[in-house]
């Protein structure tokens, strides 16, 4: 089972079941959006498995390629599963914005505390350690403590 998203450049598991599906085999998916980026994505490869003699099965629908209706439920399925990736990531960008609003802030957590930058600048200006002493203190790289200690001097207090 393949465990990458569908917008992965590279998959190999995926690749590597199309490489082996003969003329008569059928492909099974579980769901479209997660087979495919795009309706578009998932038309051309429905095309290019038909060419091969392969037809396919989307699980979760119990939705088979073989037949006209099947592929009319494809096309239109493919084409909401496509616009439901568009609003998901849609709802995602505003939900981070409204947080970035609130003041939350959004990613990983520093690794330095503005209190420990602050310890360590005023090292620097006393000549009580050099940038590579204070970082390895702190256990983060120099070039996080020279960042951390630039952000802190940006933001007006």
């Amino acid at each position: 089972m393949e465990k990458l998203s569908s917008v992965a450049k590279v998959r190999p598991i995926y690749e590597h079941v199309l490489q082996r599906l003969a003329p008569g085999d059928v492909f099974v998916v579980w769901d479209l959006d997660r087979a495919w980026r795009s309706a578009k994505d998932a038309l051309v490869e429905l095309d290019r498995l038909r060419e091969r003699g392969i037809e396919i099965q989307i699980a979760s629908l119990n939705l088979d390629t073989t037949t006209p209706h099947g592929k009319l439920l494809y096309t239109f399925i493919s084409g909401l599963a496509e616009f439901e990736r568009a609003m998901l990531s849609e709802r995602t960008k505003q939900g981070l914005e409204a947080a970035r609003r609130r003041g939350k802030r959004i990613g990983r957590p520093p690794k330095v505390s503005n209190r420990q930058i602050r310890a360590a600048q005023q090292k620097l200006e006393l000549n009580e350690g050099t940038i590579d002493e204070l970082a390895a203190l702190n256990g983060v790289h120099p070039w996080t403590l020279r960042r951390r200690i630039k952000e802190l001097n940006d933001i007006p207090i």
